[in-house]
């Protein structure tokens, strides 16, 4: 069975990004500035914005990152949102997922100007997406299309089977497998035999939530499988269970007191599977390399040749 390494996909990525940040800058233009908003204090989301802002760094551009309380209003969060909308020092603009739940999301979504929506989930470039047309694409399904294209793994006339329909992956997901002429299926929780309908798939991608869903009965023999979830287990047997007597993840759980395990249950996965993306070192990387290419392109689109 052969390994993704999405973590060395994205390093290509963010070499070439840096080389044309480089470029960019070169010319006599500022380099792309993404801001990251991040509200209240959720662990995760603290990780997660503090890795894009040093990614960001290292390649390049040029990166803030805006902290507001836990219970900041509506209002107030969209007057920021306005305010960087029309900074034109501001190419991207990020606001950390989840929001506290006096904020609805999908205002503070509808709010970001679409030509600096790096995340890619305004409205109009969803609209873009399913019509084929030029838009920021959410960055962990392109990211998964950058792997595939990279490991040589052929999208055209296959059968494709995405297992989750978030607005995040899922869906964006079937949208660019169709755009790359695959035969595709989304599946979700009231899917009727849904094991059967995974084990059509040539390309099977799990990002559905839960813990080693995905098992063995799922993977038709020799398929290529994305693994998008990112769980924590904290329980040894479970761990044995999952990863056998893999002494770098009983380490992590002495050292740590979990390990990560993906929506594939592992163990299962490697018995069936022809490639499969590791958790972590998969998917994860590629989402943040690919923030740093849609903030290349959005400096590209606002700022072009000519313009400081």
């Amino acid at each position: 069975m052969r390994i993704l390494d999405g973590k060395k996909v994205a390093g290509e990525i963010r070499a070439e990004i840096a080389t044309e940040v480089a470029r960019f800058v070169a010319s006599g233009r500022q380099a792309p500035k993404l801001v990251a908003v991040l509200v209240g204090e959720n662990p995760a989301s603290v990780v997660y914005v503090r890795n894009k802002v040093k990614a960001c760094l290292e390649a390049g551009l040029l990166s803030q990152e805006i902290r507001k309380p836990e219970g900041i209003s509506e209002a107030a969060l969209l007057a920021l949102i306005a305010d960087l909308n029309g900074r034109d020092d501001v190419d991207g603009i990020l606001v950390q997922m989840p929001l506290p739940s006096q904020i609805h999301a999908r205002k503070v979504i509808e709010a970001i100007d679409p030509r600096k929506d790096v995340d890619g989930f305004h409205p109009l470039n969803v609209g873009r997406l399913w019509g084929g047309g030029e838009g920021f694409v959410p960055c962990t399904p392109a990211g998964i299309i950058e792997l595939l294209d990279r490991s040589d793994v052929p999208i055209e006339g296959r059968c494709a089977v995405v297992i989750g329909r978030s607005d995040i992956v899922g869906k964006p997901m079937a949208a660019l497998l169709l755009l790359r002429h695959a035969t595709v299926t989304i599946c979700h929780s009231r899917t009727p035999d849904l094991p059967a309908v995974a084990a059509q798939a040539d390309i099977l991608v799990a990002a559905i939530g839960r813990k080693a869903f995905v098992r063995g009965s799922f993977i038709k023999p020799g398929a290529t499988v994305i693994d998008v979830g990112m769980n924590q287990t904290s329980d040894l047997e479970e761990v044995r269970s999952l990863f056998g007597d893999d002494a770098v993840r009983l380490e992590e759980i002495r050292r740590k007191g979990y390990t990560l395990v993906g929506d594939v249950h592992p163990a299962e996965a490697k018995l069936r599977a022809g490639a499969l993306t590791p958790v972590p070192g998969g998917v994860g990387p590629l989402t943040i390399a690919l923030l740093l290419r849609n903030t290349m392109g959005a400096a590209e689109a606002r700022r072009g040749a000519g313009r400081a």
